[in-house]
């Protein structure tokens, strides 16, 4: 491809925007390639009128050309004396949509048009500023998808709304199978969509609010928990300052004890703060797409754009926050207070201390728990035949016919289990809920040992089995018969590092109710699985 010389305007073919090469000279004074203008004419199937593609001067007969010496002398000097540009801004890049109508090079489109079905660059598109012929055609900005605009049955524009099918259609369209359905135009329910967008924009705004509330809220409980540690500290270190050697050990104990509560409650509400914070980074995207939509000229495209807009949830209402962040380390005092006089007595009282801090490690509400969920998603690498998964890899249910899933190592071939794809460590809590005969909920480490056995079957899982007739935790073969009823949603937390691991009834109204819980030590990532007995199935859904 000939590359693009640094002549002026003038001296290029406005046929193929090329500098000239072999150039003829109209009598209009316009000047051409000899070889572009011999095409136009020939593409013009006309018989006795041919006209300049500039200026639209017409001539009859059809001229005869002749070479202008004096352009072609010129541009061969120019040529001589100046090396090839570089790329222009109208080349085309790779993310740009190419010129329909540039033949030797292609440029870049500026436009579309959607009576043509084309895209122009800035010269081929004069015609449709200039000429009569193109009043009537519609410009939108240069679109690759432009067929998107197109019905694909009637090879017709876009520009009627069915508010029957929720669709976008052509006018051959009302006529044909949409006939007798409640249509509109493109722009009439563009219109009513948009009037909508007020309240869309005021719940978003509203949602915003609400959390960067809660987000100063936190944050001031937050500080005022950094100054009760301060404080406790402080007494903790001049109360020890008047003890005896005797006391260093349980000193350093007692400041153990205060940072690891600390950092359990911080752990909590940094967890709700990034969540805050994600969540109003959410609203803040949505409200600019509304924004960025509400500003454009195609009808279609709005339409086609807002669809998902309306899909998307809603902001939740937020719940007032009730962590207690400011723990009160007062009774600190008084324990050292008491230890000036009986060090027996003192080593007794941190003693039950310790425990009461382990007790209170792990959270204990809904709203405590639901700080640390995770997105599972089950994998299809390990679903057992007879489990169909469906909503996104969100539920798995178990059907007669077997389904044709690919050979892979790690997939159940003995058993009804499947497994999410991601590994568990750390804090994590998650919910599911289940229908059918029996389920099973359990966790695991992945190996040779998994794929060939029930879950609770082996010391590398961890299972409760839920039916309507009563629930059993197992592990490694041993069953723990379970007095409580279970409820159809079930919550799992996991402290990976602590090594406990506890299931929930969680009722329609969010409360609670410990089903049993496990303190063991765990070694490896967690995976979770479930059992899905015949006509049972179970969804993992996302706490609210």
């Amino acid at each position: 491809m000939a590359e693009r010389s640094k002549a002026p305007y003038s001296l290029s073919c406005s046929i193929c925007l090329e500098v000239l090469k072999n150039p003829v000279t109209l009598h209009c004074g316009h000047s051409y390639c000899m070889d572009c203008v011999n095409g136009y004419w020939d593409q013009e199937d006309q018989t006795d009128v041919y006209s300049c593609p500039q200026c639209r001067h017409s001539f009859t007969p059809r001229p005869l050309l002749n070479k202008n010496t004096m352009l072609a002398d010129l541009m061969v000097n120019m040529t001589e004396a100046e090396p090839p540009s570089a790329p222009g801004k109208d080349e085309v890049s790779p993310e740009d949509v190419e010129c329909d109508f540039c033949t030797v090079r292609k440029l870049k489109a500026v436009k579309s048009c959607l009576v043509c079905l084309a895209s122009y660059c800035a010269q081929h598109l004069q015609p449709h500023y200039e000429s009569a012929a193109f009043k009537r055609h519609k410009l939108v900005e240069v679109s690759a998808s432009i067929q998107d605009k197109i019905c694909s049955k009637h090879d017709k524009l876009l520009e009627v709304y069915c508010c029957t099918d929720d669709q976008c259609i052509c006018l051959l369209c009302v006529m044909d199978e949409h006939k007798g359905h409640d249509t509109v135009s493109a722009a009439a329910e563009r219109k009513k969509k948009q009037q909508q967008f007020g309240k869309k924009k005021q719940r978003y705004q509203q949602g915003i609010q609400e959390k960067q509330k809660q987000l100063r809220q936190l944050k001031q409980k937050m500080k005022a928990l950094q100054c009760s540690r301060d404080e406790a500290l402080d007494r903790n270190e001049k109360a020890y300052a008047e003890i005896v050697l005797m006391a260093d050990k349980r000193r350093s104990e007692m400041k153990g004890l205060i940072r690891d509560q600390e950092k359990t409650t911080v752990s909590r509400a940094e967890a709700l703060v990034d969540q805050l914070e994600k969540e109003i980074g959410d609203l803040r995207k949505r409200e600019d797409d509304l924004k960025e939509l509400s500003l454009t000229e195609d009808h279609i495209d709005f339409l086609q754009r807002c669809k998902p807009i309306f899909d998307c949830t809603e902001p939740q209402a937020s719940s007032d926050l009730n962590i207690q962040l400011h723990t009160h380390f007062d009774f600190v005092t008084k324990i050292i207070s008491d230890l000036k006089d009986r060090m027996e007595i003192m080593a007794s009282a941190l003693e039950e201390l310790s425990e009461k801090f382990k007790v209170d490690q792990d959270p204990k509400t809904r709203q405590e728990l639901i700080i640390y969920s995770c997105c599972l998603s089950l994998d299809p690498d390990t679903a057992f035949e007879n489990l169909l998964l469906s909503e996104r890899n969100k539920k798995v249910t178990w059907i007669k016919k077997a389904q044709k899933y690919p050979y892979h190592p790690e997939r159940f071939t003995k058993y009804d289990q499947v497994l999410c794809s991601e590994s568990l460590s750390g804090l994590c809590y998650w919910e599911v809920e289940w229908k059918g005969p029996r389920v099973e909920v359990a966790v695991c480490y992945k190996g040779a040992k998994l794929e060939e056995s029930c879950f609770g079957y082996t010391d590398q899982s961890w299972c409760i089995s839920l039916s309507s007739s009563g629930c059993i935790f197992w592990h490694n073969e041993v069953k723990t018969r379970i007095a409580i009823p279970c409820s159809s949603t079930v919550g799992v937390y996991l402290n990976h590092k602590g090594g406990s691991l506890s299931f929930y009834n969680v009722s329609d109204s969010g409360q609670m109710g410990l089903l049993h819980g496990v303190q063991t030590t765990f070694s490896q990532p967690l995976y979770a699985g479930f059992m899905v007995s015949r006509g049972a199935s179970v969804r993992i859904i996302t706490p609210e």
